[in-house]
């Protein structure tokens, strides 16, 4: 049972991730825009860079290739990006992603400590 829940994570984990980089691909411009709203710099490299991150994370999760190389990478996005876009805790829906992010954060650094499992790329 270890072997396969660690496979349901890793998807799990991963596709939030993939779906995210995604909306920033085909949303370029208004995902820009909110950024430029949280007062963020540089937006257009910061948005390529944070896009690449959730591929190549999102995927080697996935796939389970380098899977501590891509929680890392997955880790390096969501510390600054929770901090960044959730703090305002006077908003209930602010709260919830913060949590939800720390919740990931969580299954991110199980990956990055334990590696992709069995069956992974990795474990092969």
């Amino acid at each position: 049972m270890k072997d396969i829940s660690t496979v349901l994570a890793r998807v799990f984990l991963s596709l939030i991730f993939l779906a995210s980089a995604f909306n920033k691909i085909s949303n370029f411009e208004g995902t820009q825009e909110y950024m430029v709203s949280k007062g963020m710099p540089a937006t257009k490299f910061l948005l390529i860079g944070a896009i690449l991150l959730l591929v190549f994370g999102g995927l080697s999760v996935l796939l389970g290739y380098k899977a501590k190389k891509g929680a890392l990478l997955l880790i390096i996005f969501l510390i600054p990006a929770t901090l960044i876009f959730h703090r305002d805790f006077s908003q209930q829906i602010e709260m919830i992603m913060f949590m939800k992010n720390l919740a990931i954060l969580g299954g991110l650094l199980m990956i990055f400590a334990n590696g992709a499992g069995k069956y992974s790329v990795d474990g092969r």
